[in-house]
């Protein structure tokens, strides 16, 4: 079966139709999560304990999962076994005298003689494969080794990816989930509250239930989401990049507060401000030569990051392509400067934010 969406695949489970194989990943966790969960309770129902194998992707004895997959149950209709994951790129943490190629030719090997009775499922929550944007089809392709193992599961099985959603695919989620927990959420608010959480349905869930358990029954405002949701540090710096392009001085330097920059985290910090006007300087450039959002995202490989292209897109035209460029200069010295003396981070970072505010071409 070729590869499917997450809409068909849950249509075909809740009719009971069941695959020996599958290969589940993307950028949301969570879907993955939830749709690994589904395979597995329509496999076995309740009787996991005595028909469900788990297998460490990173540590799999392709010798054992061999010998599990050839068993009979006699709890379950199925023999279920999940291998979460497992890297063709690099199937051991100790490759030494070994191929990557061959390990994966072994194992593909196994999954050729899958018996009726089992369904073994692949699922990726721990690393990210890459994939590359095919605007012909209109699919996402791996473009790294573990091409080989999904191509074998979308001819023998079945292939679903879970990319990340936007935060208005996901404002729409979370609405549902509020409703089903007892409580309520403008689509609005919703909308915020992925964006803060930089849409990671991991980080949702968890605010969620913590925002629904707070509002105990009223509607989830806005002032409760800045009182009870931790912004990721992402969305901070964005907030920095977005003062200095729009020469908002104050909130520059709110957001420098927010980070709370020190010795232990300067580099992370202004490395991810260094990004975030790389992002919008890329922006700037493709705007200029008629590149579109999908095709930036493709080209530059955010793979999971593509709501940072988007908001690259919509905040960049406030700055010339010349001041984006003169402002990712100035994090360059500050970054030389920073690993070349002992200056305070934050004095100098809230320097290199005075200097950016102070170009005049606009």
């Amino acid at each position: 079966m070729p590869k499917i969406n997450s809409g068909e695949l849950t249509a075909s489970l809740k009719k009971g139709q069941l695959s020996r194989l599958y290969y589940i990943f993307g950028g949301d966790v969570a879907g993955v999560t939830k749709m690994t969960r589904l395979i597995i309770n329509t496999a076995v129902g309740g009787n996991e304990e005595f028909a469900l194998t788990r297998f460490d992707g990173r540590r799999l004895d392709i010798s054992q999962l061999a010998d599990t997959a050839g068993q009979f149950n006699m709890m379950s209709d199925y023999n279920c076994i999940l291998i979460n994951d497992y890297n063709c790129e690099k199937p051991y943490e100790d490759m030494r005298g070994r191929s990557a190629d061959d390990v994966t030719k072994k194992l593909l090997a196994v999954l050729k003689d899958i018996p009726p009775q089992t369904v073994i499922i692949f699922n990726v929550t721990g690393f990210e494969v890459k994939v590359q944007r095919d605007f012909r089809s209109g699919q996402n392709i791996i473009k790294d080794k573990n091409k080989k193992l999904a191509d074998f599961v979308a001819k023998n099985g079945i292939l679903c990816e879970f990319p990340v959603k936007t935060s208005g695919e996901l404002s729409k989620i979370i609405t549902a989930e509020v409703s089903a927990q007892g409580g309520k959420i403008s689509l609005q608010n919703a909308r915020e509250l992925a964006d803060m959480c930089l849409c990671d349905g991991v980080i949702i869930e968890n605010e969620i239930a913590k925002l629904c358990s707070y509002a105990d029954g009223r509607e989830i405002t806005r002032e409760m989401i800045h009182e009870m949701v931790h912004e990721q540090n992402d969305t901070t710096v964005y907030n920095l990049a977005n003062a200095v392009v729009s020469l908002n001085a104050d909130l520059a330097f709110e957001a420098i507060d927010e980070l709370n920059v020190g010795n232990e985290n300067r580099v992370i910090v202004l490395g991810a401000i260094t990004n975030a006007f790389l992002d919008l300087y890329r922006a700037a450039c493709a705007l200029k030569a008629g590149v579109s959002a999908e095709q930036v995202t493709a080209d530059f490989e955010y793979r999971g990051r593509a709501f940072a292209v988007r908001n690259a897109f919509r905040d960049c035209s406030g700055m010339s392509i010349e001041r984006l460029r003169k402002c990712i200069i100035i994090l360059r010295n500050t970054t030389m400067r920073l690993n070349s003396t002992a200056s305070d981070p934050r004095t100098a970072i809230e320097q290199a934010v005075v200097q950016m505010l102070e170009i005049n071409d606009r």
